[in-house]
């Protein structure tokens, strides 16, 4: 098909997500390779935000590919009460790379799926019904995770399943719980355990966070926000889950980002979900794992929770071929190194560009607020109003966005910000060759700057 063919037809028999259809405008992608993607016309371009977040690895890694084409060859699909080898090899493999006593695993067929059936086995567990989460968070889009979400797109789907209760996050939009991480830390605890008293601690099943929020600006905690809130989940019997679909796996230059906070050992969260690049998002798969007692609990316990596709056999042996690519080719290692260069750019281009306000990585994992005005300030966190409002838009936005698309850079763009979230195999050269086209595309926003 021409490219003309291809959107036609996508957009005339296919839905896409989150847009009015009329207003979607598609790239037609015929292949992809390593950190790159190509169009049916032939224009090459640096994925700088690893499609969706989750292709890790890279695109078309060859192990990967070989590994799959093997177990199709001999079991593509066995239902979910079968005992398979790929199964068994990747329960022992998440087992020994999980922190803690987590080593009980249930698999789905992405992230939503995975947080849904924690809901359910964290009311399970502790005969409670309520679910804290966070305002600046994503769960997934089906009916009990869009609950669990904070963000505006769970707007649409309300009123929602019951029993979720929100709370702000400790670096809020616009209010500050303080002006040092020490102060933010304190406060937001403070302010968290008088929520919990509000809603009855022994009404709440479990705390549901993204120990490093993705879709909602990359935002990494302040320092020791996560112990604290391990202490405050186990002093009220809460369990403690770590949605860790976007920010695992390495994207943070450890294998978990809870890592960074201490949450190992007998500090482990008891609920981990994941998905994204589990698998590299070669095929679909999500994972639940639970801790020991979790586990031991089920085991004389109906766990009500099913799927055609649980440990779907092909999917099961991707994500052990995945998994022993990362380790064998240092991925983990790669993202841990590369964070200096991601922050070397950053700071580069925060100096040049009047129009950032805040631009933020750990390891790799990043991204660039834009405003619209301000003052001067700091290298990071510059003051001034955002370019867009909360959930909203901005023309110079769009302009950038047409920018980074001719350039030959994909990301995601979102309200104010946009992403730099490449595969966790890319190199020096490359990444600089992505924000070297950020750099270029941000004379657009500096243009609409009011000082």
């Amino acid at each position: 098909m021409t490219s003309q063919e291809m959107i036609a037809l996508c957009k005339k028999h296919t839905l896409y997500t989150w847009a009015a259809q009329d207003a979607v405008d598609p790239l037609a992608i015929a292949s992809a390779k390593g950190v790159y993607l190509y169009t049916v016309d032939g224009q090459r371009i640096l994925d700088f935000n690893s499609q969706l977040m989750s292709v890790l690895i890279g695109h078309g890694h060859p192990r990967v590919i070989a590994a799959m084409q093997k177990q199709m060859e001999t079991l593509i699909y066995c239902y979910p009460q079968t005992a398979t080898e790929p199964r068994a090899k990747l329960g022992k493999v998440l087992s020994e790379l999980l922190p803690g006593d987590i080593d009980s695993f249930f698999f789905t067929t992405g992230g939503a799926e995975a947080n849904e059936n924690a809901i359910k086995i964290a009311r399970q567990y502790t005969g409670r019904f309520k679910i804290l989460s966070r305002y600046r968070s994503y769960h997934g889009a089906t009916n009990a995770t869009m609950q669990l979400t904070g963000d505006p797109r769970r707007w649409a789907s309300e009123p929602g399943a019951p029993g979720f209760v929100r709370v702000m996050d400790p670096v809020p939009l616009e209010f500050s719980f303080g002006a040092t991480e020490e102060e933010q830390t304190k406060n937001h605890l403070i302010y968290l355990e008088e929520m919990i008293q509000y809603e009855g601690p022994n009404q709440i099943a479990a705390f549901f966070i993204e120990p490093v929020t993705g879709t909602n600006g990359v935002l990494i905690p302040p320092k020791g926000w996560l112990a604290g809130v391990r202490a405050l989940t186990r002093k009220y019997g809460i369990l403690l889950v770590c949605d860790e679909v976007m920010a695992g796996f390495g994207r943070t230059g450890k294998w978990f980002s809870f890592e960074h906070g201490g949450l190992v050992g007998d500090q482990a969260p008891d609920i981990v979900t994941m998905a994204k690049g589990l698998t590299s998002s070669y095929v679909p798969l999500g994972a639940m794992g639970v801790s020991a007692a979790i586990a031991d609990y089920m085991r004389s316990h109906v766990f009500s929770g099913g799927l055609t596709y649980n440990s779907h056999p092909l999917a099961m042996a991707c994500a052990v071929s995945v998994l022993e690519v990362m380790k064998d080719e240092k991925m983990v290692e790669n993202a841990a190194a590369m964070e200096s260069v991601m922050r070397r750019e950053m700071d580069r281009l925060t100096a040049r560009h009047q129009s950032v306000k805040e631009a933020r990585a750990i390891g790799l994992f990043g991204m660039f607020d834009l405003r619209k005005n301000g003052t001067g300030g700091p290298p990071h966190g510059r003051p001034g109003e955002m370019i867009a409002p909360y959930n909203g838009a901005h023309p110079a936005m769009g302009k950038l966005g047409k920018f980074f698309r001719d350039e030959g850079l994909f990301t995601f763009m979102r309200w104010s910000s946009f992403s730099a979230i490449p595969p966790l195999s890319i190199t020096e050269e490359q990444l600089c060759e992505g924000f070297a086209i950020v750099d270029r595309g941000l004379d657009i926003t500096d243009a609409v700057f009011e000082g």
